[in-house]
């Protein structure tokens, strides 16, 4: 009996040193798994803000991309309404010197006649 008692009492001292080593493991794997969920998380955290900053950064490239856009859409219209004045402005005076040949060389040749009908003395110059 006594010796029954002995090896009951060990056997329980056994299983007490498992179930504290047990309980001592289970603690230590619910510390490491809360330490890895944290750090997974953190992880997360750090991609999403990667994701929220590059996201921002664009939208505010998009913005600078639209303004220089619309800039130098408006610079092009003037530019081609700065080019249709000057075409319009270079037929006038294409036009002007076209012309204005043409009435020079009229005008010379009426002095030449003219001056050839007074030279000859053909009479008074009152039709000058």
């Amino acid at each position: 009996l006594n010796m029954m008692s002995q090896t009951l009492k060990q056997y329980q001292t056994k299983q007490s040193i498992q179930r504290d080593l047990q309980e001592t493991r289970k603690k230590e794997i619910q510390d490491l798994s809360a330490r890895l969920n944290t750090l997974l998380v953190d992880k997360m955290n750090c991609k999403i803000e990667g994701a929220y900053v590059n996201q921002k950064r664009l939208q505010s490239h998009t913005r600078q991309l639209q303004y220089n856009s619309a800039n130098l859409q408006r610079q092009s219209e003037q530019w081609l309404k700065l080019l249709d004045s000057f075409n319009e402005a270079l037929k006038r005076t294409g036009r002007r010197y076209k012309i204005g040949p043409k009435l020079l060389e009229n005008d010379m040749t009426k002095n030449i006649t003219y001056s050839a009908y007074a030279y000859k003395g053909g009479g008074r110059t009152e039709w000058l």
